[in-house]
């Protein structure tokens, strides 16, 4: 064994900065939110620290000059313009932040729904925002001005109402290039609640450019407030920066600096949202750095489990490979050969079992599409059941109507799933509640795309153990932290404190493995677990799983085009060819004698010791030949 220098990606420790000090780090983002702050203050005291009362009028002191009584001067009635810009104030950013509560509200959640669960809401929703944007919103305002009376509340609300299209289309957005990420199947998988996976995963999204949202909306809520105040719509005997622009403007040849007071209010409020939005937006949409040093790597002979692997997937033609080849005749039952003395000691009770199992998509024209056509299995308790073939054979669209995770418009159309007496052929949501993240795990094909870059992975995994098994966070996090000890990882700490992307591939995937067998389940799905791996990396992956298959006698569902991993971890294996299982058996009867064409064809694909591939040879030389 030896110890050679290589330069890597090394994660360092995550320094936790919270939003507020990153964002005070920038000094335009600073001084923007300094103000606001100060704005903030004036408009909760204000009322309190005025000298006077805003709506006390006097006829000596009409449009009067600044002066010692009255710093700002008065107003065309005699009222002292610092009490009312005080007091303008607080109904200024308040019915801005009626405007901004109601927009938010409306367009976020319905954004949410649309863009998670589409269906009926998704149309119906995107023909309402359509028709509200279509609306020209001053002569909505003036509509409702004449019906409803001057009031600045009802006014702000209905402007609220117009403004949501605008998080409305920004959320859906979001949501929809979020929904179909492999981290939220991952999250399903685990368990957790629609509601859990949009409030922590999706939300977590859609964050940045909400709150970025916020600010300028909240910037033009302002701006329009004080112009409808400005134009006399709105109600004069309540004090707004509006209505004191409208007054300022008035007199502006009497009294010019009438006009200075609220015009500077308005303008720097809303400069100062407009830069803390791009400071907010700079801070929220950081990229992380990974520092990369030098380490000391440890190279040593790989085991019997690489040296399989990697005879069996790189010395002739990947079975995917296969999908460019000539059609196969298949034969119409499947080819079911009987247990040996291996097989045979295996417990008889059947943990899952799947009969006559059909899938299909729909299409928006024509006939659905099958691509499952009646396939049958059975996978006992402490049994690994291979499931193996080519690309698009059907083999993770078999895993994933058992999982209830079919992509949008797929269903299972016939047959049954049952598992431990609960059918979920086609079954609701409801169904899988308690099954799926408790009792049947799931191991993904990419680890890197099943976690969510936005949390920790200790969070990822402490999330499904409080929901499941009901734990408190601090025995979560201890559990959390021995299944990252037990999968091999070196510090258990740093990994459970560092993000996804400050991890490797092969590392990240023990993370998955760990968050798969938390809870104990009695099945777990693999699909492809070691395909995104290198060699030695694939081997370690497979010497974990069969230890922990063994260690806790979990049935396994392995899919896999790899006979290497068949060989090394499975019992049993089912062959897959276009949508159908052509043959099932154990694996050394499989591997030693195939009955089917097709399985033969797969093992002769591997040309393990046989005759090298001759010269490359045109479609003209094929056929003279």
């Amino acid at each position: 064994m030896t110890a050679i220098d290589v330069p890597s990606v090394v994660p360092t420790p995550a320094v936790k900065t919270s939003l507020f000090r990153r964002l005070v780090r920038r000094p335009v983002a600073l001084s923007a939110l300094i103000f606001l702050v100060f704005v903030v203050i004036i408009a909760v005291i204000g009322r309190w620290i005025a000298p006077y009362d805003p709506n006390l009028a006097s006829l000596q002191l009409v449009l009067a000059p600044p002066s010692a009584e009255h710093p700002l001067g008065a107003d065309s009635a005699g009222r002292d313009v610092l009490s009312r810009l005080l007091a303008a104030t607080q109904i200024t950013l308040a019915a801005a932040l009626v405007a901004v509560v109601t927009a938010l509200v409306i367009g976020v959640v319905s954004g949410l729904i649309a863009g998670y669960y589409r269906g009926w809401f998704d149309s119906v929703a995107s023909w309402v925002t359509s028709l509200v944007m279509a609306l020209p919103g001053m002569v909505v305002l003036l509509a409702a001005r004449a019906v409803l009376g001057p009031s600045v509340w009802l006014a702000m609300f209905i402007f609220g109402i117009l403004l949501a299209p605008a998080y409305y289309r920004l959320v859906y957005a979001a949501v929809t290039g979020v929904r179909g990420e492999l981290y939220v199947d991952a999250a399903r998988v685990s368990g957790l609640s629609d509601m859990r996976i949009i409030g922590r995963h999706i939300l977590s999204v859609v964050r940045a450019p909400i709150i970025i949202q916020s600010a300028i909306v909240a910037g033009i809520a302002v701006a329009i407030q004080s112009g409808l105040e400005f134009l006399g719509l709105g109600d004069m005997s309540v004090p707004t920066w509006g209505g004191m622009l409208n007054d300022g403007f008035a007199n502006i040849y009497k009294q010019p600096l009438l006009m200075l007071w609220p015009s500077l209010a308005i303008a720097l409020t809303s400069i100062a949202l407009t830069l803390l939005a791009n400071g907010m937006r700079d801070v929220l949409e950081r990229t992380a750095v990974i520092r990369r040093r030098r380490r000391r790597a440890v190279t040593t002979a790989t085991g019997s489990i690489a040296a399989v692997t990697t005879s069996m997937s790189t010395s002739g033609r990947d079975l995917d490979d296969l999908e460019d080849s000539a059609p196969l005749p298949i034969i119409g039952d499947t080819i079911t050969h009987s247990d040996d003395d291996r097989t045979a000691a295996l417990p008889a009770t059947p943990i899952l079992t799947v009969s006559d199992l059909r899938v299909a998509y729909e299409q928006t024209e024509g006939e659905d599409i099958e691509v499952v056509h009646g396939v049958s299995l059975q996978i006992r308790k402490g049994e690994v059941h291979g499931l193996i073939g080519e690309s698009g054979s059907g083999k993770t669209q078999t895993a994933f109507a058992v999982l209830g995770l079919l992509p949008r418009g797929g269903r299972v159309t016939a047959g049954s799933i049952d598992f431990e007496g609960t059918e979920l052929a086609d079954a609701a949501e409801r169904a899988y509640s308690g099954i799926r993240g408790k009792r049947i795990g799931y191991i993904p094909q990419e680890p890197m795309s099943n976690l969510d870059p936005s949390f920790t992975i200790g969070s990822q995994l402490v999330e499904p153990l409080r929901k499941n098994l009901g734990m408190s966070k601090k025995d979560a996090t201890e559990k959390a932290l021995a299944l990252l000890d037990r999968v091999g990882i070196p510090n258990p700490k740093r990994t459970f404190d560092a993000y996804p992307f400050e991890v490797s591939g092969g590392m990240a995937q023990r993370v998955l493995i760990a968050g798969a067998v938390s809870t104990d389940p009695d099945l777990i799905i693999a699909d492809e677990p070691t395909t995104a791996l290198d060699v030695t990396v694939q081997a370690e992956v497979l010497d974990l799983l069969r230890d922990l298959q063994r260690e806790r006698q979990m049935a396994m569902l392995l899919v896999t085009h790899n006979f290497g991993v068949v060989a090394d971890l499975c019992d049993r294996v089912t062959v897959m060819q276009q949508g159908l299982f052509v043959e099932q058996g154990p694996v050394r009867t499989i591997l030693g004698a195939p009955a089917h064409p097709y399985t033969q064809s797969l093992l002769d694909a591997i040309l393990d010791e046989g005759p090298a591939r001759g010269a490359l040879k045109t479609a003209t030389e094929g056929a003279q030949s």
